[in-house]
């Protein structure tokens, strides 16, 4: 596996990128000082995108299935999770565009290459926005085992009594 959005998994099966391009903006707005230089404030990250690119060979790779197959997630309107191969999370990300471009052509019009452009936008918050406090999760977690074996050693105790 290279990289999964929600469900979708790239790889040489269904859609491997040759090109990543990761672009994350921040905000600076400027002040304008009389007699000084502008002052800047940091604002706070802006926008993040990811761009991923490639051919497919049909024959090899995916092909127009697995391009259908993130329009049809794209028509959804949903943000999906982005995670690549090393378990590395980027965060919940919607699918602005997806562009392909055939080339040599078999005798009925099936391209034998193809071109495709996939472009994704971040859109949480935060990563702990969308996972939650994992200190918290764990901690509930932890409270629940401990009630479970409560209740088991009761039940277990009662057994015998």
């Amino acid at each position: 596996m290279m990289l999964a959005l929600g469900m979708f998994v790239f790889m040489r099966q269904t859609l491997p990128y040759q090109n990543w391009q990761r672009n994350t903006d921040y905000r600076w707005p400027s002040n304008s000082r009389v007699g000084q230089r502008a002052a800047y404030q940091f604002l706070g990250p802006d926008e993040e995108s990811i761009s991923l690119g490639g051919v497919l060979y049909p024959e090899l790779t995916g092909g127009k299935v697995s391009l259908n197959t993130l329009r049809l997630m794209a028509d959804e309107g949903k943000a999906w999770s982005l995670i690549d191969g090393a378990g590395t999370i980027y965060g919940m990300f919607v699918i602005n565009s997806v562009s392909d471009t055939g080339s040599e052509f078999f005798s009925d019009g099936t391209a034998r290459k193809i071109d495709f452009t996939v472009r994704l936008t971040r859109v949480d918050e935060s990563l702990s926005d969308v996972y939650g406090d994992i200190g918290k999760q764990a901690h509930d977690l932890v409270g629940k085992a401990g009630d479970m074996a409560a209740k088991i050693s009761t039940n277990v105790t009662g057994l015998f009594t």
